[in-house]
């Protein structure tokens, strides 16, 4: 696509035009604004584009948007995955009430950052405890139901497990970064 000019991806878009069905279900995404690498590269083949867009997590579930993107925003930092965390800062962090220093801590930072509350941090220690072993100890797994409902907890598994698989497929496609989205040194490091 002639938008990005750092074309480094592996793998070419889907040649446009698009066939209807997943232009209609990238419209309805993108409500105006051009498709994302990640859609358009998704559609060279539409059983995967299908089950990729079918198990999206970002409607309205028993989380809050600011939780889903301390989730999103968390997973992606620590993934490296800076594709899908710029585009995830850069659309939904005033809408999730996300400061800057609260993006800086969770790219940079940790869940003892004083930014946070304690339900945000145990938030951000789920997403460091499952990146580095893949499961929940049972403290944890007392913090968060002490915080959550049982299928809110099933929600946070479910959200970090499709952002990892996300920061997968954008790192390992390298997809070149949205031309209007947050970089990683937009931030000061610590």
């Amino acid at each position: 696509m002639e938008r990005y000019k750092n074309s480094s991806a592996r793998v070419a878009p889907a040649p446009e035009p698009l066939p209807p069905d997943i232009q209609e279900a990238i419209d309805a995404i993108m409500r105006g604004h051009p498709p994302l690498a990640l859609f358009t590269t998704m559609a060279r083949d539409r059983r995967l584009f299908f089950k990729f867009f079918n198990s999206g997590m970002l409607d309205r579930g028993h989380l809050s948007i600011r939780e889903r993107e301390i989730v999103i925003d968390r997973v992606t930092a620590t993934c490296g995955a800076e594709y899908e965390w710029g585009v995830h800062v850069s659309v939904f962090a005033a809408k999730a009430a996300l400061s800057e220093a609260q993006i800086e801590s969770l790219t940079h930072g940790g869940p003892d950052d004083d930014c946070w509350t304690d339900r945000e941090r145990t938030l951000i220690r789920l997403c460091d405890t499952l990146h580095n072993v893949c499961t929940v100890d049972d403290e944890l797994w007392a913090d968060l139901s002490s915080a959550y409902s049982e299928e809110a907890i099933i929600e946070l598994l479910m959200l970090a497990g499709t952002y990892r698989t996300v920061s997968y497929l954008v790192n390992g496609l390298q997809l070149p970064l949205e031309p209007n989205a947050r970089r990683f040194t937009d931030l000061p490091t610590r």
